[in-house]
């Protein structure tokens, strides 16, 4: 995977979410199980309180765009007509350069206003 290829990957936050939740699976995934985990993290929902239409909708954009541009550089492999999602080799360090990344930029509430 080329370096432009996995920062142009990673840098849509739903794309980001979509590698850091496979980096902690083992085995495919189904696509709309990633979409009902997204639409709770984008919503501050639990994902047991997540409505249709929020999932309908991550589910569409996972589906129409972000898992094939994933697909396409390497740091996943969806099956289209399975509709689910499995780690490859680059995952897990690309997961770990996320996480690094959100560490790094972090800062809690109480410091922002300051």
């Amino acid at each position: 995977m080329a370096p432009a290829g996995a920062f142009d990957a990673i840098a849509n936050s739903r794309r980001r979410r979509v590698v850091l939740s496979l980096s902690r699976s083992t085995g495919d995934v189904p696509v709309n199980d990633l979409a009902v985990e997204i639409a709770a993290i984008e919503n501050e929902l639990d994902p047991s309180k997540v409505r249709s239409n929020e999932r309908a909708s991550a589910y569409i954009s996972l589906t129409q765009r972000h898992l094939d541009t994933l697909d396409e550089v390497g740091a996943v492999d969806y099956d289209d007509r399975s509709k689910t999602v499995t780690s490859t080799d680059a995952t897990e360090p690309l997961a770990e350069y996320i996480r690094r990344l959100q560490t790094a930029c972090y800062k809690p509430e109480s410091e922002e206003s300051t």
